[in-house]
């Protein structure tokens, strides 16, 4: 716990203001709370036996003075404490979705969307009533206790050792109980991330849910998700409920042991029946912010666990590291010399050696999971070869800005990226937004015509994947895209596949055409798709076996020719 707030009250330091009305409200229900006990002692000691009457004009005025007190200082408590903790978590949610933008994308690889999610949303909000309501009510709680115990000690000291002595005999089981809370809530985040997980998963895949009858497949693994996510939550609650009754239980013997003791004292005639009734009254109002802290103390260990989840993410680096070399204004060439990549054990490259001048087309060929599509991930470096080096125009691709390197290049791939936003922004995604520039891009692509064609052009807001699209139009998009961003590495994969035969005819002299001043990479699994490459690269296990001209591997390499015979 307090790790957790060392980490977060530095936030504090950015509303130091709001903090101070906060505090003031805190103080003013304080104040309204103990004075609402020993206001009790005159009440009725000096109206009801000693019958003053200046006192009867008196005390019912300063009991709504405590009470108006007490009630704007919690509205003013409330107000501010609540602003704060929506604010520091939203600049939470915030910086940890941008740390997570910033980590390579195996991790994105190795963590499901819907876990990422599930911390962004649910883990973060269960951090907010933590940072505010949370710490404000430990606070608020803390200083009422201090100011009621006051009143008990000064009404009398003998009697308050009575009432008091039960507090430290709490203190070992409900730790006991707040560290079962954590595990618990630990578990209950864990199952929580499984819900959203394979709910992310089912939307998803609706389609192939859809075409395989099997709702209610994903209905019953759901359910189990969901069982787990119940049975976890009602045993923290069975812990978090035993916290009102222990403390009921240990109230009432302390009360009970109080009320022999004092109503000896009042028979007596050394305690007044006033100073009596304020004890009790005091003693019996410090039971409820004592049960309170113990009832925040184990909801701040969900907050902890929660806590301890989002760390997790922060605690990670980026292991693909921004150089500081700008990219060069013309690229000439670029070079793979004994390059290698490793997924965990497996090599996904083993010593590809290849080069490719500007102007130049080279085709990547080969069987599925052959290393062409590793390939253009090392140059794009969404991974970094794990030997050897790519170098663009003789200096090394680590050693550009990373930003820099693939605000130059382009991919086209057949699974087509569509946001939900209007088409023309989509175009521009990443670039200026320049109305003309899209429609000569969409001229390009041979997609102006249907853009045009929709109810608001280029302003057209497009579904989420681009659902209201045919797979043509959507490929059309992507290629306009790629475009509009006028790389100097264009990288095509399969890019016109979901095209008909006229459009992919059309689609592919257009890219001949604006290739002629880049580096153009094509993945083809079609030999149809790459009669016009100036080189072709044959792949298989990770290797290039063969590079060349169509005729000359037509000659010389069997495994091209195999793949030839496949196509024809």
């Amino acid at each position: 716990m307090k790790q957790f707030f060392k980490q977060y009250i530095p936030y504090y330091k950015d509303y130091i203001r709001k903090f101070i009305y906060v505090l003031i409200g805190i103080i003013l229900v304080s104040i309204g709370t103990a004075g609402s006990a020993y206001i009790i002692k005159p009440l009725l000691d000096d109206i009801f036996v000693n019958k003053n009457e200046e006192m009867l004009s008196l005390i019912p005025l300063i009991i709504i003075a405590l009470y108006s007190a007490k009630g704007f200082g919690r509205y003013i408590q409330a107000y501010y404490i609540s602003y704060i903790g929506q604010d520091i978590i939203k600049r939470i949610r915030n910086k940890l979705l941008g740390h997570m933008l910033n980590l390579d994308l195996t991790f994105f690889n190795n963590n499901h969307s819907g876990e990422l999610i599930s911390r962004i949303t649910n883990d973060i909000n269960r951090i907010q009533s933590a940072v505010s309501t949370h710490i404000s009510r430990i606070i608020q709680e803390s200083i009422t206790i201090i100011a009621l115990i006051g009143v008990i000690i000064y009404q009398s000291a003998e009697l308050a050792f009575y009432g008091l002595v039960v507090m430290p005999l709490a203190f070992y089981p409900l730790s006991l109980m707040a560290k079962k809370v954590k595990k618990l809530s630990f578990k209950s985040q864990e199952k929580n991330s499984d819900i959203t997980a394979h709910l992310s998963e089912t939307f998803n895949n609706i389609e192939i849910i859809k075409a395989n009858s099997t709702e209610q497949l994903e209905l019953k693994e759901f359910s189990t998700h969901n069982q787990e996510f119940f049975n976890v939550n009602i045993k923290a609650v069975k812990i978090n409920e035993l916290v009102s009754p222990f403390m009921e239980i240990l109230g009432a013997i302390a009360l009970a042991v109080v009320i022999t003791v004092g109503g000896r004292e009042v028979i007596d005639g050394n305690m007044t029946v006033g100073t009596f009734f304020s004890f009790m009254t005091a003693l019996m109002m410090l039971y409820t912010p004592i049960k309170a802290l113990s009832t925040l103390f184990n909801k701040l260990q969900d907050a902890i666990a929660a806590n301890e989840r989002i760390n997790d993410i922060f605690n990670l680096k980026a292991k693909i590291l921004s150089g500081n070399n700008i990219f060069p204004s013309s690229c000439n060439k670029i070079k793979f010399n004994n390059v290698n990549l490793k997924f965990d054990k497996k090599d996904a490259l083993l010593n590809i050696n290849l080069e490719v001048l500007k102007g130049e087309t080279v085709a990547l060929v080969g069987d599925s999971g052959g290393g062409k599509s590793s390939l253009i991930n090392t140059l794009i470096r969404f991974y970094d070869s794990s030997k050897g080096e790519i170098f663009i125009n003789d200096t090394d691709i680590k050693n550009f800005i990373l930003s820099d390197l693939r605000d130059k290049i382009s991919i086209v791939t057949q699974r087509v990226y569509i946001f939900n936003d209007t088409i023309g922004a989509n175009i521009a995604y990443g670039q200026p937004y320049d109305e003309a520039k899209i429609k000569n891009t969409l001229q390009l692509a041979h997609a102006l015509d249907f853009v045009n064609s929709t109810q608001n052009g280029i302003d057209t807001i497009l579904d989420e994947s681009g659902t209201n699209l045919s797979g043509g139009q959507r490929q059309r998009i992507a290629i306009a895209r790629a475009l509009y961003k006028e790389p100097q590495i264009l990288i095509l994969d399969e890019a016109t596949s979901a095209l008909d035969n006229e459009s992919e005819s059309i689609i592919t002299e257009v890219l001949e055409e604006v290739s002629k001043d880049k580096i153009t990479f094509v993945i083809a699994h079609r030999l149809s798709t790459i009669r016009n490459a100036t080189k072709i690269a044959v792949f298989k296990d990770g290797k290039i076996i063969c590079q060349g001209s169509q005729k000359e591997l037509l000659e010389n390499c069997k495994e091209y020719q195999r793949l030839h015979s496949l196509a024809n």
